[in-house]
């Protein structure tokens, strides 16, 4: 199921516009935090995006409610099968759900109990295969074939960004002399559409996105320019466990992304902690990142005011108390 660039329409303001008519009447919009004791340790004003407090805990419920909604009737007859990690699985079974739609999604082994309960919970069927998120997309693609189901591509699907999109636009209205906006990229969706929300509303506003570096996949096709060939993956941070750079995603963010930064998983654990203990808010690996590179890239940041994308709170009770007592 190879992606022709060419095939791939590029999301544009306007649709993320009429995304909000839909995912307003569905999801109320998080809150952007204000963190004077962040803004003190980084010597900048730091307000944070809670996405962790949508109710799949995970900002890309967003584009699952959008892409089911506007493909409700194809969905409904044919049942949705797609690939996730954790957390975009989840937004398309909370979608189905409220739907009524029969979701599949395959999963790579090793994501989190937590995720796949929560999965399960929410009425959809987990298919395990592979060991990272390509191994179950191929699976997912060929399943999709061989069984009629609509297949929802978790990266290379224009409404997923389109809804995922509405995030930045409530951040915006709420912050619209903000001057540096950090998004994390696993598959890219987020920070696509952040790029494509404010280089549109106010070009000035500086986008940078953050990958793992035991997962650089979109770093090195964004420094090339093209999609680089798979890579191996050694990160903790499965939200951001991606091998392979995306043409969407990757097209937008050649044209738009001010900037990419890696950061360790030492890095975002340590991201974590603060979050906890200056915020009070619980943000998994993937949703810490943006934190981790404001401390990474602290200097370039002084005196700005900065909105972080705190992305998800999916965390394993075991695994935040780990972090917390500063294991590994």
């Amino acid at each position: 199921m190879r992606v022709e660039l060419e095939q791939l329409r590029t999301p544009h303001l306007d649709d993320v516009y009429a995304a909000r008519d839909v995912v307003s009447r569905y999801l109320k919009p998080t809150p952007l935090l204000y963190s004077r004791r962040l803004s003190r340790l980084l010597g900048c004003q730091i307000h944070l995006k809670l996405e962790n407090l949508q109710p799949t805990r995970a900002f890309k419920v967003r584009g699952g409610v959008h892409y089911l909604e506007r493909m409700k009737e194809q969905a409904v007859s044919r049942g949705v099968i797609t690939a996730s990690t954790g957390n975009h699985a989840q937004s398309i079974a909370y979608a189905g759900m409220l739907f009524g739609v029969n979701v599949r999604i395959v999963m790579p082994q090793g994501v989190p109990q937590m995720k796949t309960e929560a999965v399960n919970n929410l009425g959809a069927e987990v298919i395990f295969h592979g060991s990272y998120y390509e191994e179950a997309r191929e699976y997912a693609e060929r399943l999709a074939s061989q069984r009629g189901f609509l297949y929802v591509h978790g990266i290379n699907e224009p409404l997923l960004y389109e809804g995922v999109g509405t995030m930045h636009l409530e951040a915006f209205e709420e912050l619209p002399g903000m001057d540096v906006v950090i998004n994390p990229i696993g598959g890219g969706s987020g920070a696509s559409a952040a790029c494509i929300v404010y280089k549109s509303l106010n070009p000035r506003i500086k986008v940078i996105g953050v990958q793992a570096e035991g997962a650089p996949a979109f770093y090195h096709s964004w420094k090339k320019g093209a999609v680089m060939p798979a890579e191996a993956v050694n990160t903790t941070a499965e939200g951001l466990a991606t091998s392979r750079a995306y043409e969407l995603p990757l097209r937008i963010l050649r044209e738009k992304l001010d900037d990419m930064v890696l950061v360790s998983d030492q890095e975002m654990k340590q991201a974590v902690r603060t979050i906890l203990q200056e915020t009070g808010q619980v943000a998994e690996l993937s949703g810490a990142a943006s934190t981790a590179a404001a401390f990474k890239i602290k200097k370039e940041l002084a005196g700005c005011k900065v909105v972080l994308m705190l992305t998800g709170g999916n965390i394993e009770p075991e695994q935040l108390a780990r972090i917390l007592r500063g294991q590994t």
